[in-house]
């Protein structure tokens, strides 16, 4: 591997496999820099992306290059379908194509599309929380129900869920 530098953006690539590294705080920055996201796209080619609809590869699990624990595979901003390595506090490893496909995804809105999403779903969680709190007395969602005396798991739950007999 050897270190690149892409606008103000430091990158470590692999010459094996066309693979990238960024260190954490940088891949942060990338996300947020409009500069440094384009610089990526003039310098990384279209030719480097993987092709669309191309059969999935066997799922490896890469070991972070710093601390040497193997890393989590995530889909970037939950919606891009880049499966990116990510070590938390270390860093993040992109397959030959994802940082383009990651930087582009960024400036065609995705994360913002994500959090929006994101925000949808914890407002549908807390309607749901409500609905369930006018429809089983005693339960709220800040803890178990009334009268609990510290049971089993198990009470607490059947307390939640409707009866099914």
């Amino acid at each position: 591997m050897h270190w690149v530098k892409v606008g103000s953006t430091d990158l470590l690539e692999c010459e094996a496999c066309d693979g990238t590294w960024l260190e954490a705080t940088t891949f942060e920055r990338l996300c947020s820099d409009r500069a440094g996201q384009a610089a990526v796209l003039q310098y990384e080619p279209p030719d480097k992306a993987p092709a669309p609809n191309q059969p999935a590869a066997a799922v490896h699990y890469r070991p972070c290059p710093r601390c040497g624990k193997l890393m989590n595979r995530m889909n970037f901003g939950r919606a891009s379908g880049a499966i990116v390595d990510v070590c938390r506090g270390h860093g993040t490893f992109l397959e030959r194509g994802e940082l383009h496909q990651v930087v582009q995804f960024i400036l065609d809105g995705g994360l913002q599309r994500t959090r929006q999403l994101e925000l949808d779903d914890l407002i549908e969680q807390q309607r749901r929380l409500k609905d369930l709190e006018q429809a089983q007395p005693g339960f709220s969602a800040a803890g178990p129900p009334s009268g609990w005396d510290g049971g089993t798991l198990q009470q607490f739950l059947s307390a939640l869920l409707p009866r099914s007999d």
